[in-house]
């Protein structure tokens, strides 16, 4: 997915021209903010595969889910994160980098396919911002996230003025 048109233009230009439409921002599902900005660093709330505030994908990998609406979930929730990113800083071609990428995923005990899920969160990543500014990443497996959702994401971003 990054390619050569990764590394051409700004992030807000390889959007259109991957035809990707952002959903809305996501907005809190309780009592906190959805990204915050210390120095050059912001820092998001979890990240969840939503669409403005519904949550169209539910249930854990390897039992409610297949390995791709897995990846699938993944991709949605970078959609949201990157929703929230142009939210808070007006347009996302001030990241200068993602610093960390972390993926959590509700599966079953014995799953061993978290690399496939992740990757829908890291290549779409890759694909808006450059294959030069894709993070290192941590991905877990988890018995359950919040609201029963299959895939959350941390994310933090370096930013310029």
């Amino acid at each position: 997915m990054g390619g050569p048109l990764a590394n051409a233009a700004g992030a807000e230009a390889r959007l259109v021209a991957l035809g990707i439409s952002l959903p809305p921002p996501p907005s809190p599902f309780g009592k906190y903010v959805e990204a915050v900005r210390v120095g050059n660093m912001v820092y998001f709330s979890g990240m969840l595969p939503a669409v403005g505030h519904d949550l169209p994908l539910l249930g854990r990998v390897g039992e409610a889910l297949n390995v791709a609406e897995g990846r699938k979930a993944a991709e949605m929730a970078a959609l949201s994160a990157l929703a929230a990113a142009k939210a808070f800083l007006g347009s996302l071609d001030r990241v200068t980098a993602v610093a960390k990428l972390g993926i959590y995923i509700a599966t079953v005990g014995d799953f061993r396919e978290h690399p496939a899920i992740a990757d829908g969160a890291s290549e779409l990543m890759a694909a808006v911002f450059g294959d030069d500014k894709l993070a290192p990443r941590v991905v877990l497996g988890m018995a359950s996230l919040p609201l029963g959702v299959p895939v959350e994401l941390e994310v933090l971003l370096e930013v310029a003025d």
